[in-house]
């Protein structure tokens, strides 16, 4: 098994055989995934520091975590189901918030939040937690599928910095890059702090947290590759894999039945907000 990769159950039936695209991995319990997510994110050195020291309160997890999800979420919603207007605007939007990201003279590592090297890096995590959570839910893709799939995600980056030549050419290429890149892995103890704290939902009321700290790291836990345990410092093992498989077949199996308006819907209602904000000249970020 690769460290760079999470385990996905063969089990889970796949749906069928015909064309996929990355707008159907957008079923809400992809969004399960979202803490780990950020943490393959953050454990590119350049991007945990541009996101522990960035001065931009707006944008702060610890400080506004709903507003934070609500708008990583609606990037995901304008990247893969908006038109090219949305993304313009949205693009516009978070340029004017990256322009106040970038390192000191004494910040440990340097970093631009401009940098289509790390730009990338971020769209590629998106990426591989919206690949691995299909699979858990809709089965293993075949090859063709998952070369569909691949070509279809290509606007995760683009939306912002990243170039349509620097986006992998094929799946293939882009197993390359990814394990290249996570060569790149590295996590200090600020930043590791940082990211536990987020795990530990110490950004929220601790009363309305305790009910769902041990699922969060659960589940946090399972959807990040061996790679991104050992650098966040957490254990896995057999037992608890047994449980997250079972877990998702039980999850899958019930995905089945809900009709697609509400597997999806959130998606839409967040991409119908960011309309309604450039309508009304609100910030989307």
């Amino acid at each position: 098994m690769s460290r760079n990769r999470i385990q996905i159950d063969r089990r889970t039936a796949r749906w069928s055989d015909d064309p996929v695209t990355v707008a159907d991995a957008m079923d809400f319990w992809s969004f399960a995934a979202g803490a780990a997510n950020v943490i393959m994110q953050l454990s590119r050195p350049a991007v945990g520091y541009g996101v522990v020291e960035s001065k931009v309160d707006s944008g702060n997890l610890s400080k506004h975590p709903w507003k934070r999800a609500r708008t990583t979420f609606q990037y995901l919603a304008v990247a893969i189901f908006g038109s090219d207007d949305d993304r313009a605007a949205f693009r516009e939007a978070v340029d004017g918030v990256h322009r106040h990201v970038k390192s000191a003279p004494s910040s440990p590592v340097r970093y631009n939040a401009f940098d289509r090297d790390l730009q990338m890096w971020v769209a590629a995590c998106l990426f591989v937690g919206l690949e691995d959570t299909y699979q858990l839910l809709r089965g293993e893709m075949t090859p063709e599928q998952s070369e569909q799939f691949y070509l279809s995600a290509a606007t995760l980056g683009t939306t912002l910095q990243v170039s349509a030549e620097q986006w992998p050419l094929t799946r293939t290429d882009f197993d390359r890059y990814w394990d290249t890149a996570c060569q790149q892995v590295e996590m200090d103890d600020v930043v590791r702090s940082y990211l536990t704290d987020l795990i530990n939902l110490r950004m929220i009321n601790p009363v309305l947290a305790l009910p769902f700290r041990p699922l969060l790291k659960f589940l946090t836990a399972g959807f990040l590759a061996p790679v991104f345990r050992d650098a966040l410092g957490v254990t896995w093992g057999g037992g608890r894999q047994w449980c997250f498989e079972r877990l998702f077949l039980v999850v899958a199996l019930v995905n089945r039945f809900i009709p697609g308006f509400i597997r999806q819907g959130g998606s839409h209602v967040l991409l119908a907000d960011v309309r309604m904000r450039v309508r009304r000249q609100r910030r989307l970020v």
